[in-house]
């Protein structure tokens, strides 16, 4: 393969950085390159010093003066709810009944999953998401679209059929051993395959039995390395039917604990309403708490204690997403930008880096898939994005008066979206220019 120099401002992350002034954290290239080759960074750092790695013939894209960063990564997103964002409802519970079911109802058709699944690729790759942990839908059909058209992009995908047994619609039930069954042919036929990583999949504790939970519990024991995703103390209605469900558990953490399927490769969408207890238990186990901004303000679901988790002498592992279609934008800016407010209605500061450590090396350590993904550093995925911050005319004239690096990431992050995003290299590939 024609190896491939791309030039431009990089920035990359370290650690995460404990304050504006953690220059640290983070290496910043003012003229930087990476070179690309067979899908991987081969090198990266000062131009002048890849470019002389570079072989004579390498094609040199000059990005400048954009900002090269690794591509956004979204650890918590419903592939089935693309046509659901945006619709009108009280709370989660509504929200669900009303649009959401019957929505994924329609995931049985190979065809209609399969069309679908076109759609959500090209919106990960128009808002420079390359890595994204999904949701699909009951149907192994739906399972199969998603990690066959992740197959035709190249990307490096984690996704799972739901399992859920109870408190939805006929069209949307299986049973304990269809979906211990159908879980067990999506790892034998996708795990791996590419670069595609199944999650085993409970959709939360009110739409699955105990017995169906058990049965998720034995997935977790056969299979040790796979990541487990579900559903945590969205909504306080939420939370109060699960109990009445689970009578026996002593909240609603407990349920999962029960079952096994807390540790370090689980992650729990939303996590707002954690008692001390509960955030003890999602400390102890290494568990990750999915921050999902955009959806919680757009269902009133509540405000994520993002800093006071991350402080805590027992500190909670976070992760952010942007929860389509709860949430309300494909975009890891538009993201980040609601958990800044959400964390300034906390009285709480969250800056500027932090937030793309989030979305890059830090979402990535979250899946333990930060060897891969989430940094510029080489042998690592090359799967990137170059940012502009004068992509719009009002982005521009702010832009004027950017006087820092710190400036740029935040108003990329507070005006920026997919606009924002000049290009998504996919394993190496410009994959945003030709979308069709």
């Amino acid at each position: 393969m024609t190896s491939m120099l791309l030039r431009g401002r990089t920035l990359t992350f370290r650690r995460r950085p404990v304050s504006m002034d953690d220059t640290q954290a983070y290496l910043y290239e003012t003229d930087g390159a990476l070179l690309l080759r067979d899908g991987l960074i081969v090198a990266s750092g000062p131009y002048d010093a890849v470019r002389a790695q570079a072989p004579d013939d390498v094609v040199e894209i000059d990005h400048r003066p954009h900002l090269i960063l690794p591509g956004f990564i979204d650890t918590h997103v419903h592939f089935p709810q693309m046509q659901v964002i945006g619709s009108y409802a009280a709370n989660l519970l509504e929200w669900l009944n009303t649009y959401t079911f019957p929505e994924e109802c329609r995931f049985v058709e190979t065809a209609h999953a399969a069309r679908i699944a076109v759609h959500f690729f090209d919106e990960m790759i128009r808002h420079g998401t390359t890595t994204a942990v999904a949701y699909c839908s009951v149907h192994k059909a739906s399972a199969d679209a998603f990690f066959t058209e992740a197959m035709k992009r190249d990307m490096r995908m984690i996704a799972g059929k739901v399992m859920m047994d109870r408190n939805a619609p006929q069209g949307l039930l299986d049973t304990p051993q269809v979906g211990y069954d159908e879980t067990r042919a999506v790892i034998a036929e996708w795990h791996g395959k590419g670069r595609n990583h199944v999650a085993i999949t409970p959709r939360f504790a009110i739409t699955s039995t105990p017995e169906q939970m058990s049965a998720a519990q034995t997935l977790a024991a056969e299979f040790p390395d796979l990541h487990i995703q579900t559903h945590l103390s969205e909504n306080r209605d939420e939370i109060d039917y699960t109990l009445s469900l689970y009578p026996n558990a002593a909240d609603y953490t407990d349920v999962y604990a029960n079952y096994g399927l807390m540790g370090p490769k689980s992650l729990f969408g939303h996590a707002i309403h954690l008692s001390e207890r509960e955030r003890d238990v999602m400390s102890e186990t290494g568990s990750v708490a999915v921050h999902c901004p955009t959806s919680n303000l757009f269902l009133g679901s509540g405000l994520f204690p993002l800093k006071e988790l991350a402080r805590r002498e027992k500190p909670v592992r976070i992760s952010v997403a942007s929860d389509i279609g709860g949430g309300s934008s494909y975009s890891m800016l538009r993201t980040m930008d609601e958990a800044y407010k959400i964390q300034q209605l906390l009285g709480e500061r969250l800056n500027p880096f932090e937030s793309y450590y989030y979305l890059t090396r830090g979402n990535a350590e979250a899946l333990f898939l930060s060897d891969r993904i989430g940094t510029l550093e080489p042998g690592t995925d090359a799967d990137l994005i170059v940012l502009d911050m004068a992509a719009t005319p009002a982005m521009a004239l702010k832009a004027e008066v950017v006087a820092s690096l710190s400036d740029e990431l935040f108003l990329l992050q507070t005006m920026g979206d997919d606009r924002a995003v000049v290009e998504t290299y996919v394993a190496g590939r410009a994959a945003k220019t030709t979308l069709g």
